[in-house]
């Protein structure tokens, strides 16, 4: 089969490699749809570490077509892959902390991912889909798993004002679940196609500037979570938080990059600052949210695209108001 493989720092390619089998407590599934994550982007600059070569994609579902011995998933069916398998031995996973596990083996990343026709993983990693749910929506769960790590810590409370920067997929899939906590809601991008869906996903208010966040909310806002991982919105993160308010950093930034803050003011405003990491316990209630339709995901899907054309995809920018691309290598 043809898979997408990183074989060094910016030098990926559809190279043609042998269709998995399953070992012991693994499964094989024929992938249905498979998102492109900035990750793969950081990953394929070398902006991440990344031992290649490895088959990109670690936002993927699919059908199971085989099983491993001592595994009773039946063929047929529908599952999603949680990319992240933690040790579960050492310190952070036996605190619960399974997303801090220095020996976590990532699908897509550490071994083969979902940017091929098939995919196998261990069955342990294995999320049941519910019946229902798009084919193409499955490849959404790990992304919004992402999400719901990130706004638990928030832990919005019904009637706060919540400011989302970043118009991506994490951002509007925050804006949904701010909204489901009962909060006001701001979406701050300077894109007019995102600000638009965000107000569809119940936002409501938008800014195209942080100027305009202040002019609408002049005490800041509750929380603010950034969505973005760029330095100058992480850096403007605090003036647009409230006094005793918090800041949840779900974007991502290049290794290796600073920012600059001023403690001083962060002190005597007594904002606290989070950051969230993976997935903990949250992508079963991911795909539920999203089979529910509580989250909505068909909008964010900008482009459908065959395996062959996730090279050119990946080393290139998103392309301007782009939010997903999914690839479907069938």
């Amino acid at each position: 089969m043809q898979a997408v493989r990183l074989l060094k720092t910016k030098d990926l390619a559809l190279v043609d490699i042998p269709q998995p089998q399953p070992g012991p407590g693994e499964i094989v599934i024929k992938v249905e749809a498979a998102g492109v994550c900035g990750t793969d982007r950081h990953l394929f600059l070398g902006e991440f570490p990344c031992a290649g070569p490895v088959t990109l994609g670690h936002e993927f579902s699919g059908i199971v077509t085989a099983v491993g011995a001592g595994v009773d998933l039946p063929l047929g069916t529908r599952v999603t892959c949680d990319p992240n398998d933690p040790c579960l031995t050492c310190a952070q996973c036996l605190r619960g902390r399974i997303n801090l596990c220095s020996r976590n083996s990532v699908t897509g990343i550490t071994r083969d991912g979902g940017f091929a026709p098939f995919a196998c993983f261990p069955v342990r990693k294995a999320i049941v889909l519910p019946d229902g749910l798009h084919p193409h929506h499955g490849a959404f769960c790990e992304p919004l798993s992402c999400t719901l790590h990130g706004m638990d810590l928030a832990a919005l409370r019904p009637g706060e004002r919540c400011l989302i920067i970043g118009g991506g997929v994490i951002g509007l899939m925050a804006v949904q679940l701010a909204r489901l906590a009962g909060a006001e809601v701001m979406l701050l991008t300077r894109s007019k196609a995102k600000q638009d869906l965000a107000l569809s996903f119940g936002a409501t208010a938008i800014a195209a500037t942080p100027d305009q966040v202040l002019s609408l909310w002049p005490e800041g806002a509750d929380a603010v979570i950034e969505c973005a991982g760029v330095v100058q919105t992480i850096e403007c993160a605090p003036q647009l938080t409230r006094n005793g308010g918090r800041i949840v950093i779900l974007g991502v930034l290049p290794q290796g990059q600073k920012i600059q803050i001023e403690p001083f003011d962060l002190l005597f405003r007594e904002i606290n600052i989070l950051h969230s990491f993976l997935n903990p316990f949250t992508q079963q209630r991911a795909a539920h949210l999203i089979a529910s339709g509580a989250v909505q995901v068909a909008a964010m899907i900008s482009r459908i695209v065959p395996l062959a054309h996730l090279v050119e995809c990946i080393a290139n920018p998103a392309l301007p108001g782009e939010i997903r691309v999914l690839a479907v290598p069938q």
